[in-house]
């Protein structure tokens, strides 16, 4: 099996060489699968994508492709499942508040699932971001029962024939293992590692991280009572 990360990127350039140094070090000294990392630049008005061209210009592991303006992280995530020909699809961001070892944990059980997510038991955010998260997530579950603790989590290992079926509109990156439960999946939640932020900025507030998820949350269950699905029994 071969696994392909999926790097969301956007005005990240504080972290993508650090971040470089980690994945490189990750795929060359522990991976256990063969594994190449695939950076999505979603319209980056920094020097991200100079920077991504320079790590991908030295080293075939790495691969990118850019959009033309931001169109966010679900597009992002969208169009890396898109360009991956993988057996597996991984999935984690550039800010280095979870780490690439911790691929090697999640890989120990997707043979037996559909998909393996993190939770961050330990989170090191702001007090803040901290009870945001915690709102979102607590709601989310109510509202949609699918009993993940942490889907905000950037830590996920999904197989690539699972992940090109979801249904994806934006805001559903949320919903990820949610969408996976709904076609009658099976995901598995693992707890990894959590690490303050050490160079950028959140991209995230109380709108886009509260509010926002709350919305998308009836967009979900409004798609989960029409969602299409069937077993067949016998056929000629």
């Amino acid at each position: 099996m071969r696994l392909t990360i999926i790097v969301p990127v956007f005005n990240e350039e504080d972290c993508l060489q650090n971040f470089y140094k980690k994945a490189n070090d990750y795929i060359e000294q522990v991976a256990s699968l063969e594994t190449s990392v695939l950076f999505v630049n979603d319209g980056s008005n920094d020097s991200s994508l100079a920077i991504i061209k320079d790590i991908v210009k030295n080293n075939n592991h790495f691969h990118y492709i850019s959009f033309t303006k931001n169109n966010g992280l679900s597009t992002a995530i969208k169009a890396g499942i898109d360009h991956i020909s993988t057996d597996l699809i991984g999935y984690i961001d550039a800010d280095l508040q979870t780490t690439p070892l911790d691929f090697e944990e999640l890989l120990k059980h997707i043979a037996e699932h559909d998909a393996v997510v993190g939770f961050r038991a330990k989170r090191k955010d702001t007090l803040n971001k901290k009870i945001q998260s915690r709102i979102a997530n607590y709601f989310r579950r109510i509202l949609i029962k699918d009993s993940i603790i942490d889907t905000g989590c950037p830590l996920k290992i999904i197989k690539s024939e699972v992940a090109k079926n979801l249904p994806f509109f934006k805001g559903m990156h949320r919903f990820i293992p949610a969408l996976i439960l709904m076609q009658n999946g099976t995901v598995k939640q693992i707890q990894v590692q959590h690490f303050e932020r050490t160079a950028g900025l959140s991209k995230f507030n109380l709108l886009n991280r509260s509010v926002g998820p709350l919305v998308d949350v009836f967009a979900y269950n409004w798609m989960k009572k029409r969602f299409i699905s069937y077993q067949i029994s016998e056929e000629s």
